[in-house]
């Protein structure tokens, strides 16, 4: 089984490079999934992988890059049959 993590990040974190952050972080953990910004200022990010990587990724989530300020981090955690990504990907 693969468990898989979904964020939601609150706060200052567009405009500081919150996405690449994360996605330098999640490929040096191992894990696959994507992230983007959304219009309400928010970021959303999903993460597939080992648990331990997971819960090291959301810790991550809750502090981010240098300049980003994070207000709330909301987490669904569930599991998957088989992964759903190939890599790690940066969108909107």
């Amino acid at each position: 089984m693969i468990e898989k993590l979904h964020v939601l990040i609150r706060g200052r974190v567009q405009g500081v490079g919150f996405r690449y952050h994360t996605q330098a972080k999640a490929l040096e953990l191992c894990l696959s999934g994507w992230v983007r910004n959304l219009s309400d200022g928010a970021v959303e990010a999903e993460f597939e992988g080992s648990r331990s990587a997971l819960e090291a990724m959301e810790a991550w989530c809750r502090i981010g890059p240098r300049l980003a300020f994070v207000e709330s981090v909301e987490t669904e955690w569930g599991s998957a049959e088989k992964p759903r990504y190939a890599g790690f990907s940066v969108t909107g």
